[in-house]
């Protein structure tokens, strides 16, 4: 059933048009047919103004997305009263929703991999090239958040050199914006079968210009801003990939330098999962000239986030308490202790990523693993003499149900 919030409409600035003509430029990779097909006129974005954009929201939408305000900001509040405000553990589960709103803006690309995966090209095992691929997504959302405070072009760049320096063979396109055309859908020699295509490249500096101005505005719910700004940095598709990944972590980043989330990371992404069509339908309907389905969308994921994230804070923070419960009886000053809130954050460690977080030496690093694993916290995963790694499975586990009950839907 249609809820009245979703029967309303949002008027925004509509993009425009242009026609142009596009000749395969490789005409020796491509058969004769597919020369001919992709040669022709094809249209192309003209982005929309939105810098002094003034909407008149609906009281439905406002009501929609004053809940989902007041549930992002209970989320981001309760997560360190869950654990405790003084807890060592704050850290690392902030540390753990990042990479889990990475790993799920990563799936709505169709790149997946497991939390065990990710967790050791966290440490440096490259064997996965999915997860190098989500730990540059990881490497962006920080990004983001680091520069939540001053988000302006020349940060976008930022944060897309963190993402695509981690993903092999995109390297030389890293925080760099793109000097071709770019296009989704169907159509390998050209643009004249694809779904959308994006403003040409000598349109991106006015429009640039035109967002930044439009993100540093103060006067718009911190939802709806944060979700029009995304939808319209997804219009102009600035680099040659890694668009989506990068305007998701500027969403993150807004919703922290507007002051809406400060103390973690909603897993936004996780909850744009649900309905992946539906996310890119909005993103049209937005060009077309009406924000609203975008703003419901990033509503009910944050509403969906916030239920779901709560679920996973919970299973870990249980997690937490099941490994204090079997360290009972060890010294209160062993190096065991302090590993434990480590572990939420990086839930597969090794000797040498004790050393580097704990200031242990060696044989106290390999002293503290060896008494985790014989209390049953961790489980040694590598099965050789060199590059060892221990795993806490309750952990690893919680992070792939919590995966698996998102998924990615649709398209």
């Amino acid at each position: 059933m249609v809820s009245d919030a979703q029967r309303v409409t949002l008027p925004a600035p509509p993009a425009g048009w242009e026609t142009r003509t596009w000749t395969p430029r490789d005409a020796s990779s491509y058969s004769r047919r597919e020369r001919e097909r992709q040669t022709g006129e094809y249209r192309s974005i003209i982005p929309p103004v939105l810098a002094n954009w003034a909407p008149d929201i609906p009281v439905e939408l406002a009501a929609e997305l004053d809940d989902a305000t007041a549930a992002l900001a209970d989320f981001d509040s309760s997560v360190s009263a869950r654990l405790g405000r003084e807890s060592d553990a704050v850290g690392p589960m902030a540390a753990i929703l990042l990479r889990s709103e990475s790993a799920s803006s990563s799936q709505i690309e169709n790149l997946t991999s497991s939390a065990r995966q990710i967790a050791l090209a966290e440490l440096g095992d490259v064997s996965a090239p999915n997860s190098r691929t989500i730990v540059g997504n990881v490497r962006a959302m920080e990004a983001a958040l680091s520069l939540a405070n001053k988000l302006t072009a020349s940060t976008m760049l930022q944060m897309h050199h963190a993402l695509l320096s981690q993903h092999v063979g995109m390297e030389d396109h890293a925080g760099r914006w793109r000097d071709e055309l770019v296009w989704i859908g169907p159509g390998d020699a050209g643009p004249l079968t694809a779904d959308f295509v994006a403003p040409h490249h000598e349109r991106l500096p006015a429009a640039l210009d035109d967002l930044e101005r439009f993100m540093a505005r103060n006067d718009l719910p911190v939802l709806l801003h944060v979700a029009v700004a995304h939808a319209q940095f997804e219009t102009l598709h600035p680099f040659v990939d890694g668009n989506g990944r990068t305007g998701r972590a500027l969403a993150q980043a807004m919703l922290a330098g507007k002051g809406l989330v400060t103390r973690s990371t909603v897993p936004l992404s996780a909850g744009l999962l649900i309905d992946v069509q539906g996310y890119f339908d909005a993103l049209s309907a937005y060009r077309a000239g009406d924000a609203a389905p975008i703003v419901l969308q990033f509503a009910g994921a944050a509403l969906v986030a916030v239920s779901r994230g709560h679920a996973l804070v919970d299973d870990l923070a249980d997690a937490l308490d099941a490994a204090r419960e079997a360290l009972s009886g060890i010294r209160a000053d062993a190096a065991a202790w302090r590993v434990l809130p480590l572990l939420v954050g990086q839930p597969v460690v090794n000797a040498r990523y004790l050393t580097d977080h704990l200031g242990l030496n060696a044989v106290a690093a390999q002293r503290a693993l060896d008494t985790l694993t014989s209390r049953g916290v961790l489980d040694e995963i590598s099965g050789r003499r060199r590059g060892r790694a221990w795993a806490q499975p309750q952990m690893l586990a919680a992070l792939d149900a919590y995966s698996r009950r998102f998924g990615r839907r649709g398209r």
